[in-house]
């Protein structure tokens, strides 16, 4: 593993290049909204349901940056501040149509005060933790591989990827105490075991997976996973049976929401 070299399958390119290519390539997000609901995945498709950009993933991506990247890449995608309001010599709220204005002469993200404090100081608990630093001593950020998976043409962008470690995904959550359960509920297993799918196909073995995550909160407890092979070997099947049933519906032009039969309710 020692000797791959990264450049000849990794391809380095910005976040909004990757995104603009999502019409062309599967990627783990859109199987996952297929696997919800193929109608939700086709109207996404048509731009009918736009992606939401809430708060908390400006403070997740800020995150990326500044603990995977560093300062430097942190600088050029974000600005931290905002104007002042004369009249209380305090700046204006988030939510304020000054604040907003304030934003759009940047051309980048913009975080207020308090969340580049809290931005920091998750950062800083990621690169404390002796394991999770260990992951990211060496390796490459943000890297992308595009290849075709179960014939559909498919793209990853790893958070991090090192020859040894393998894939590296960091993830950020409000309690770390309940983040196996939170893996669970938003489908983590089934988007690694999607990434270590597609980056099989160019390597012709399987990377190990890991799990970083670190709290929103104080004490900004972090904590790393080593995803076993049988929970991604369970997802990768899962999710190759919902690309079968994505070819399926792209063939008949046919988008159900999964929920069409009568089911059984027998709890209490």
């Amino acid at each position: 593993m020692t000797t791959l070299n990264q450049s000849d399958f990794l391809i380095r390119e910005p976040a909004e290049v990757y995104h603009t290519k999502a019409r062309d390539y599967l990627s783990s997000h859109q199987l996952a909204d297929f696997r919800k609901c193929p109608l939700l995945y086709y109207q996404k498709q048509l731009g009918i349901v736009p992606d939401e950009d809430r708060p908390a993933y400006v403070i997740g991506r800020a995150v990326h940056t500044l603990a995977l990247e560093g300062e430097e890449e942190f600088d050029r995608q974000f600005a931290v501040g905002g104007p002042i309001n004369p009249k209380t010599n305090a700046p204006f709220g988030a939510g304020t149509k000054a604040f907003a204005e304030w934003c759009s002469t940047h051309g980048k993200s913009v975080l207020t005060d308090a969340q580049y404090s809290l931005v920091c100081q998750m950062s800083a608990g990621v690169r404390a933790h002796e394991q999770a630093a260990s992951l990211l001593a060496f390796g490459v950020a943000e890297g992308v591989v595009r290849t075709n998976y179960c014939g559909q043409p498919s793209q990853i962008r790893m958070d991090w990827f090192e020859p040894q470690q393998g894939i590296v995904d960091l993830k950020t959550c409000d309690d770390l105490t309940w983040f196996e359960a939170d893996a669970r509920r938003y489908g983590y297993t089934h988007q690694m075991a999607f990434y270590r799918a597609v980056l099989a196909e160019v390597l012709g073995i399987q990377m190990p997976v890991h799990f970083i995550a670190i709290e929103k909160k104080s004490p900004y407890r972090c904590g790393v996973w080593k995803v076993q092979s049988e929970a991604l070997d369970a997802a990768q099947r899962e999710n190759e049976a919902a690309i079968r049933r994505l070819q399926r519906c792209i063939e008949a032009d046919v988008w159900p929401t999964g929920y069409e039969d009568i089911r059984i309710y027998d709890s209490f």
